[in-house]
């Protein structure tokens, strides 16, 4: 894709970003063919789409996508979504119990007109012990509760299925699945989309230091506001090079990584960026809240940048060797 038609593609998603919601906006990403993109150039279609949704504070379906995406199932339809791990877990989300399948996880959820789910069966994946499977869970056979929590503009839901047989969730016919890949590519996407959410917070605060006057100068000409400030850009723009690193590297570590320093970003960019704000950051006439409400739950989906730092740690102390460093 050259300069002008990625422009075009950019600019056409912002706009579906700011026109559209839940399944509407699901259906304007596969018009405009980000479907496609995905296939023919993964990391221009993530990048540009998933910091559009962390900057506009939206959701779709799109993170399902990219997990699905990685783990080869194309075939599936659009009333069909992948059920996530459970807040905080990078695990498969089905399990067996004495010969049962049992889920517990989430899904991004599209509600249509009547308010509910739209989607029709799930896609579970669940270790056998030597491989990784899918299965296909009818809506019958799950139960969907809506988590309001900190950001239920989000749209998460919890889902929930006990002792399922074949009838109720037949095994997919693939090949084993490759979760730990799957899971680093969506980590990836969700890094994107918490540093396009902290570059709205940081532009957001810049604005207010500019205009905001004391003591007949903008607060922005203040040393200590200054520092808050420039301590958030450092923070961005190293988690955009780790994902960039991450892009060439294509590996578990670094994909890990990229999330855990995303993360670490958009806190910090929360945190500060209140600061900065002061008294107008904590009313619900600002938009910082709901920026702040989103980067707090997409830090904890598959895994906070504090667990995963730990994580990294221990496998670091557990192995006495080094990953190869990234090109930064």
């Amino acid at each position: 894709m050259d300069g002008d038609d990625r422009e075009l593609f950019e600019r056409s998603l912002r706009h579906a970003a700011q026109t559209c919601s839940g399944a509407e906006l699901d259906r304007a990403l596969i018009e405009l063919g980000w479907i496609e993109a995905l296939e023919f150039d993964e990391r221009l279609a993530v990048s540009a789409w998933f910091e559009t949704q962390g900057a506009s504070t939206t959701s779709s379906g799109a993170l399902e996508l990219v997990l699905m995406h990685a783990l080869g199932l194309h075939d599936i339809g659009s009333d069909t979504a992948l059920v996530l791990p459970q807040l905080g877990s990078t695990s498969v989300p089905g399990q067996v119990v004495e010969g049962r399948l049992n889920v517990h996880g989430l899904v991004l959820g599209s509600p249509g007109a009547d308010g509910h789910d739209r989607h029709s069966s799930y896609v579970v994946v669940w270790n056998t012990g030597s491989t990784t499977v899918a299965h296909l869970a009818t809506s019958a056979a799950v139960t969907l509760r809506p988590i309001s929590g900190i950001d239920p503009a989000l749209g998460l839901l919890r889902v929930r299925g006990e002792s399922m047989t074949p009838d109720d969730a037949p095994r997919l016919d693939t090949d084993p699945l490759e979760w730990g890949r799957a899971v680093a590519a969506a980590q990836v996407a969700l890094g994107h989309e918490l540093v396009g959410a902290s570059r709205t917070m940081l532009a957001q605060a810049v604005e207010h230091a500019l205009g905001r006057i004391q003591f007949g100068r903008p607060i922005s000409q203040f040393q200590a506001v200054r520092h808050r400030l420039a301590e958030v850009l450092i923070a961005i723009e190293t988690a955009d090079a780790m994902l960039d690193a991450a892009w060439q590297d294509r590996t578990a570590t670094s994909a890990a990584m990229a999330k855990s320093l995303s993360g670490r970003a958009a806190r910090l960019a929360a945190r500060n960026c209140q600061q900065v704000l002061a008294g107008v950051g904590f009313t619900t006439e600002h938009p910082l809240h709901l920026t702040i409400r989103r980067v707090l739950v997409l830090d904890e989906l598959l895994g906070s940048a504090r667990r995963l730092t730990r994580e990294l740690g221990d496998s670091l102390i557990e192995s006495r060797a080094l990953p190869p460093l990234p090109l930064l």
